[in-house]
């Protein structure tokens, strides 16, 4: 008689390669999943351009901004932001680094932030650089159809060519202004 223990010495065991690869497909399919996922919901909570946008605002220091002119000339980043959102905390630092370059246009639209004072403050206490519109209402990020902040636009020809929210690293945001501009 044969126990247990006995047949199970004669299954085969899994290599270290197999071992290796099959925790491979496990990881590219729970990332493919999650890439899935993340790519419907920043579609779902992305700002909508209104139909009739109001492309000239002005910056909380009394500044014309004309993004409709800005976006002809190469492709233009529009952020929404607020300086209660703890998420833009991570976000306005790589903001202000794209502005910085100065390879494209960086237009920030800070939303319910308080007053033009309050927001300069704000910009001066965190050395942020960028052009920065004080929507203390909310109103324009509602004509948008905000959900989320921060979430970002990108305009070429006065039209959006891409909306999508969350934290987006530095290189993604260079690649997606550089694709707007190419197609």
């Amino acid at each position: 008689m044969t126990t247990d223990i006995e047949n199970k010495e004669h299954l085969p065991t899994k290599t270290t390669i197999q071992k290796v690869i099959s925790v491979f497909k496990t990881v590219l399919l729970y990332g493919l999943m999650f890439i899935v996922i993340y790519t419907a919901v920043n579609w779902w909570r992305q700002p909508v351009m209104p139909a009739n946008p109001q492309l000239q605002l002005m910056d909380y220091q009394g500044q014309v901004i004309d993004l409709a002119a800005l976006s002809h000339e190469q492709p233009t980043l529009v952020y929404f932001w607020g300086t209660w959102c703890s998420v833009c905390s991570f976000t306005s630092p790589t903001i202000n680094k794209l502005a910085a370059a100065n390879n494209y246009p960086v237009v920030t639209i800070a939303v319910q932030s308080g007053s033009n004072q309050e927001l300069q403050n704000y910009l001066t206490e965190k050395n942020f650089s960028f052009t920065t519109v004080n929507d203390q209402e909310g109103y324009i990020f509602d004509d948008w159809q905000g959900q989320v902040t921060p979430s970002y636009v990108i305009l070429k020809d006065g039209e959006m060519t891409q909306g999508l929210t969350g934290i987006q690293p530095l290189w993604s945001l260079k690649l997606r202004l550089w694709l707007s501009s190419v197609f």
